[in-house]
């Protein structure tokens, strides 16, 4: 799966696929093929057409050639910083756009009660998956798991998107306090930390938070939603977030397991980490390891009760925006995902 210059994660023959770009170099188009060509002047073309998204984490030089054959393919382009946060992203042209679904998502913005509602929801499931991670551990977790869920029984009467993001982050801090309970001691966690991070702890969960962002990103613009009007966090000039919100139910769910299991079963150590101005990073083999384990994870199918077929838990991101449409436009009401499995 490791190639010489990005890692090619592949979801099945018939299937789009992810290509993340470690090495520096060049993106080019050459008719309708994509050519990476590296430093020393090494060419690889990757298929155009079985391509979804390019994750950028190196130096890469393209133009608007380039650009033109992304949009024509319909392909997200992703890009991150040395460190390896997220900074941006190219996204087509949008396709899926609907002028009643913009106005009722600014409608549930714009009225309290309705904003109240589903910030509420998202913090619901958020926190029902935290438990369900602690739940897996509950001989070394009894009093976090307690304390969380008095907290979370809060949410119901929480009169503000400031009094829900209140005990949203008492929850969470409780929940990182309890990490060095059943984390290998190398991995230790006092608080948290995003930028910088400055422990491995810090460091795996914001490299899981960034790809867990543009994954959501990327399902949100396959459906009718805009990904700057959001009702947890406040609407940014800055930032698509819609995706911070449907992220808070993932997260718990799939990068915070994926993490504990990289971890005690050694898949990740000290060795895949080096520190640079009092950053603590993943290095590069690092973030290979972790993103072969990610593409694995979003891969991973389960049986749909609803649905009643195999569904992938990348899908299961862009059900829950659909799930969010229907809401919106009041054909049914909103009930976030909540994992039975």
């Amino acid at each position: 799966m490791c190639l010489l210059f990005f890692l090619f994660c592949s979801r099945g023959v018939s299937e789009l696929q992810d290509f993340y770009v470690f090495s520096n170099g060049q993106l080019k188009r050459q008719d309708n093929t994509i050519y990476f060509i590296d430093g020393e002047g090494k060419k690889k073309s990757l298929p155009v057409d079985k391509v979804e998204n390019l994750h950028l984490f190196g130096e890469t030089q393209f133009n608007s050639s380039f650009l033109n054959l992304l949009n024509q393919y319909d392909i997200n382009l992703h890009i991150y910083n040395y460190y390896g946060f997220y900074a941006g992203s190219y996204v087509p042209r949008e396709k899926k756009v609907s002028g009643f679904v913009l106005v009722k998502q600014a409608e549930h913005y714009l009225k309290e009660e309705k904003r109240l509602e589903i910030a509420r929801s998202f913090i619901e499931s958020a926190s029902f998956h935290i438990l369900r991670n602690l739940k897996s551990h509950k001989e070394k977790t009894t009093d976090t798991i307690r304390m969380i869920t008095e907290e979370r029984k809060k949410l119901e009467n929480a009169n503000s998107v400031q009094e829900i993001m209140g005990i949203e982050g008492r929850i969470r801090n409780c929940y990182y306090q309890s990490f060095s309970q059943f984390l290998r001691p190398e991995f230790s966690m006092e608080k948290r930390e995003k930028r910088p991070p400055t422990s491995p702890i810090n460091a795996l969960l914001s490299f899981g938070n960034s790809l867990m962002y543009t994954t959501v990103l990327t399902e949100i613009y396959k459906t009718q939603l805009n990904p700057t009007i959001s009702y947890l966090h406040e609407p940014s000039v800055k930032r698509f977030s819609l995706s911070l919100d449907i992220a808070e139910i993932f997260k718990p769910l799939i990068v915070e397991p994926l993490i504990f299991s990289l971890i005690n079963n050694r898949r990740i150590t000290p060795k895949q980490f080096s520190y640079e101005h009092g950053f603590c990073l993943l290095n590069e083999e690092g973030r290979k390891r972790f993103i072969e384990s990610w593409e694995k994870k979003m891969q991973t199918s389960i049986k749909h009760r609803k649905l009643k077929r195999q569904v992938t838990y990348r899908y299961l991101i862009r059900l829950e925006c659909y799930k969010l449409i229907k809401h919106l436009i009041g054909d049914e009401k909103y009930k976030p995902l909540k994992a039975w499995w």
